[in-house]
């Protein structure tokens, strides 16, 4: 059981690396196969169909880049709009390595556009949609207004930067969409702090 676990490992590992650098219609299952150091029907053994690889690519990228944003979030110094400001601001830092290529849940489903029913395109929406759940409750807890379409406001900047970046290969938009979200944040606490009643009188 160790080593099958150990195979299914070393053949998700080489699809992330190829399919985030190369995309997924451009990479073969012989390339993985071959790069694995497996057959084809050993892949086939531990993944029915290149589908069926492409969407346990994303599945296992998932809770590691959740997790990822959430310690951005954590190590950043300040409120919560200072602390979501650091998520693009760390994003512009990745995204100046020469190897960054983007959002790879993003570019998988726009090379699947014309298939959305697609395994992987579902999981991309999850992560997508547990992200902003994410945002959402942090939100809530920090008491700011309207919690769900601020979440949906970031989802919405983060998103751009993704596209906006990898289009014009210069980070200093995340660099912007991290002050913008750090003024859409800010007024949203002052929005809450103007609306709340007045403490009770001893």
């Amino acid at each position: 059981m160790a080593k099958r676990e150990e195979t299914r490992e070393r053949i998700l590992d080489v699809a992330n690396r190829l399919f985030y650098a190369e995309g997924i219609r451009a990479v073969s299952v012989d390339t993985i196969s071959e790069q694995a150091g497996i057959s084809k029907k050993t892949l086939y053994y531990h993944f029915k169909s290149k589908d069926d690889l492409i969407a346990a690519y994303l599945a296992a990228r998932d809770q590691p880049n959740l997790a990822l944003f959430e310690r951005w979030f954590e190590e950043a110094e300040g409120d919560v709009p200072e602390k979501v400001a650091a998520i693009f601001t760390r994003l512009a830092r990745n995204a100046r390595h020469p190897r960054w290529k983007g959002c790879g849940f993003l570019r998988t489903a726009a090379e699947l556009a014309n298939m959305p029913g697609h395994p992987a395109v579902r999981v991309g929406a999850a992560h997508k949609k547990r992200f902003e759940a994410w945002l959402a409750d942090t939100f809530t807890t920090a008491g700011l207004c309207d919690p769900d379409e601020l979440a949906r406001h970031v989802v919405l900047l983060m998103d751009g930067v993704f596209s906006t970046v990898l289009i014009h290969r210069d980070a200093r938009y995340a660099d912007s969409a991290a002050r913008a979200a750090h003024a859409m944040l800010a007024a949203a606490a002052c929005a809450a702090e103007a609306g709340s009643p007045d403490p009770t009188p001893p």
